[in-house]
């Protein structure tokens, strides 16, 4: 063997079990098939951890805010997932939103150049037989898919997640919008598009008739993740549901009126150059033409320009609690371990961590030491856990991550304390977690947080 391990997949969860594996000094094979004449309905690019929906990270307040603690640990691992998300960084108030072209080339880069990582780009249609990550994720290829599937012996799940359009700021009517953040706390990272009651409800009449995308016979009664759900599945919940959700005005002092609009649509900076604006919250399974017809409404975008289209696609994942053990290994196959969006987690970070946690599992094994896995109290031991040991097989669902997957804080606290306290709780034990390996000559069965490079 020319590798000591083989991950399948490069997306962010496969890069980073990469990374992990290679900076621990583990030779890897990596295969991607895009580049290799090889689609998937969603990817645009080549690059590896490529970000097919939206830019952000979602926030990164690590003391009051589930994703910014999980932020704050993978830093602290040394994930080249976060460390390009931060070197790509563009304005997002308290989120971390990045240039996802800069973003995705770094990670490619970092791996293609790195002396232990063989980036091959090829589709793998068959399991590995030694040592092997698969991080394929919610569209593995149908060769593979049905691979998986003869080796776990369990019908896969499936979700469908959408994709939110993308316009040219320059085709954004500046005079009607304005830059502001809700409440006028921290810089003025988005572009509020208001609309009056008239506009918003011919607005939501339109979501609602609007020509959508057909499924196809196999795609029925698929259910949607509710973190991602189609505007036009939110419109359709109730008249109001957008103003309480994605279209809410609350906070948002018009500079014409100075008073609050009924509605407002807001957009996110999706690039350095400030060029690309993102709608946040519209995914959409709306037909193209019906998008473009629909979206010009919005008097702010009546004359908007699109770099993409609003999109769908299906999510495939496997049973983890049944399948997968603790340290994320197919229980009739422990030589596999799965990672990413195929497990049944939910959103780019969370992705990204368990590759993380996969390849230092992996790592530590290679090695021959074991590594615990991360306490509960932390958010990748309660993200690997929800995973792994805490859900339901039957009903089992697509998880970001949150303090609610945590252990309860015992006793009377007020709400505002008690994320205070989740964090400075997970922040202890993950202190604990990671405390240095012994030396190398002591190490024969010690169970230790971080595993020493080979």
């Amino acid at each position: 063997m020319t590798h000591d391990i083989h991950i399948v997949g490069g997306g962010l969860a496969g890069s980073e079990a990469a990374w992990q594996l290679a900076e621990a000094g583990f030779r890897v094979r990596l295969s991607e098939m895009r580049g290799s004449g090889e689609r998937t309905p969603a990817h645009q690019t080549d690059h590896l951890a490529e970000l097919v929906c939206s830019n952000s990270f979602r926030s990164d307040d690590a003391e009051s805010n589930a994703v910014g603690l999980l932020h704050q640990e993978m830093r602290a691992l040394g994930s080249l997932i976060m460390r390009q998300a931060d070197a790509h960084r563009v304005p997002a108030g308290s989120a971390l939103a990045v240039d996802r072209d800069g973003y995705s080339a770094g990670v490619t880069a970092a791996l293609a150049d790195h002396p232990n990582v063989t980036l091959v780009r090829e589709r793998v249609d068959t399991l590995p037989d030694g040592p092997a990550i698969l991080a394929t994720g919610p569209l593995t290829a149908p060769a593979l898919a049905t691979a998986i599937g003869g080796a776990t012996g369990a019908e896969a799940l499936a979700f469908f997640d959408a994709l939110a359009p993308i316009v040219h700021f320059d085709t954004i009517d500046m005079d009607i919008a304005w830059k502001a953040s809700r409440w006028d706390k921290g810089e003025a990272d988005y572009i509020n598009c208001p609309m009056t009651k008239d506009e918003y409800l011919a607005f939501h009449a339109g979501l609602i008739a609007g020509e959508k995308t057909e499924f196809k016979e196999w795609e029925k009664d698929t259910p949607y993740f509710e973190g991602c759900m189609p505007i036009e599945v939110m419109a359709g919940r109730g008249i109001d549901t957008l103003r309480y959700g994605p279209m809410k005005p609350v906070g948002l002092d018009d500079p014409r009126t100075g008073r609050w609009p009924y509605a407002v649509v807001q957009l996110r900076q999706d690039n350095a150059q400030g060029t690309l604006w993102n709608i946040v919250g519209f995914q959409t399974k709306l037909k193209h033409a019906e998008q473009v017809r629909l979206f010009r409404t919005i008097p702010a975008l009546r004359d908007a320009e699109f770099a993409r289209l609003g999109g769908l696609h299906r999510n495939t994942f496997i049973r983890a609690p049944e399948l997968l053990d603790s340290t994320l290994r197919l229980r009739t196959r422990p030589n596999l371990r799965f990672a990413g969006q195929i497990t049944g987690c939910e959103g780019y970070i969370e992705s990204a961590a368990v590759g993380l946690m996969a390849g230092r599992f992996a790592a530590a094994e290679l090695s021959g030491a074991t590594l615990a896995p991360p306490p509960v109290e932390t958010a990748l031991g309660a993200l690997l856990n929800h995973i792994t040991g805490a859900a339901v097989a039957e009903t089992y669902q697509p998880m970001n991550v949150n303090f609610g997957l945590m252990p309860p804080i015992e006793g009377r606290t007020k709400k505002a304390d008690r994320k205070r306290m989740y964090t400075d709780r997970a922040r202890t034990a993950f202190a604990a977690w990671v405390s240095p390996p012994p030396p190398a000559a002591d190490r024969a069965g010690i169970s230790y947080g971080m595993p020493a490079s080979a």
